[in-house]
């Protein structure tokens, strides 16, 4: 088994500031969530999603993370370009100098924090690697896979090569692994987990990850809907008065039959 990871007395105070100050969640679906470790796939919802998953998604768990956000030397461009690039031309210097300044609370945090680093080259393998033995050693890995593609009112566009990993996780225990989807309502200060989906590895993979990544965000915006109507923090940064509102269930089903 998997054991939790020793962590710096500042990083143990962080935390516990963190949790004061944050949304206190109801927890619904939990039993949705199967014993012996699985991949939890959530909305981001600017850092709520990460602080949410790390405060309060069941059992031993591992959150995948930006790489960058880890090593000390990539923190400022990285945050800059992610955050912050979108900013107005005038104030974007201080954005910049702000990025500088984060570096040593992002690579305290990240470091401590039960993280998975995640590259976008040759290093991939080593996230996948690391992710399916935090996962046969029955740990849950949460991944927040949103891209600046909009997709409905409720979540944006996946990345989906994150669902290969259930090929190597069958390599490895020849076991199917489930893929849960999580909604986190910051609003509503709710967190639901809904049904699984499992990955065919007999299909081919373009074909599963399209099919699998679907039903996730189909899933994701079912359970957002089907809470009283709220405001949706969408993933990318911008102007509280631009949130989305979630939409009633009716939307969907009238949706579907036309």
């Amino acid at each position: 088994m998997t054991e939790a990871k020793k962590t710096s007395w500042f990083y143990r105070l962080i935390k516990f500031w963190v949790k004061f100050f944050s949304p206190k969640y109801e927890i619904n679906g939990i039993e949705n969530v199967p014993e012996g470790g699985c991949v939890i796939v959530g909305n981001h919802c600017h850092m709520y999603g990460p602080i949410a998953a790390e405060l309060y998604a069941p059992g031993l768990h591992y959150t995948w993370c930006a790489g960058e956000m880890m090593n000390s030397a990539d923190v400022a461009d990285y945050a800059y370009r992610d955050f912050w690039s979108g900013k107005p031309a005038a104030v974007r210097w201080f954005y910049r100098m702000l990025s500088y300044l984060i570096t040593p609370l992002a690579v305290c945090i990240f470091n401590n924090a039960n993280t998975i680093g995640v590259y976008h080259d040759a290093r991939i393998i080593g996230t996948f690697r690391e992710t399916a033995e935090k996962l046969a050693a029955g740990a849950n890995v949460v991944i927040f896979p949103e891209r600046d593609v909009r997709y409905n009112n409720v979540v944006y566009e996946f990345q989906d090569k994150f669902i290969d990993i259930a090929r190597t996780y069958r390599q490895k225990e020849g076991k199917d692994l489930a893929f849960v989807p999580m909604y986190v309502s910051p609003g509503l200060k709710r967190i639901i987990y809904g049904k699984p989906s499992y990955y065919d590895p007999k299909a081919p993979g373009k074909t599963e990850r399209k099919r699998v990544s679907r039903e996730l965000m189909e899933s994701i915006t079912q359970m957002a809907a089907s809470l009283p109507v709220h405001t949706v923090i969408p993933y990318p940064n911008m102007a509280g008065k631009y949130y989305p509102q979630s939409l009633p269930l009716e939307y969907y089903d009238e949706k579907t039959e036309s």
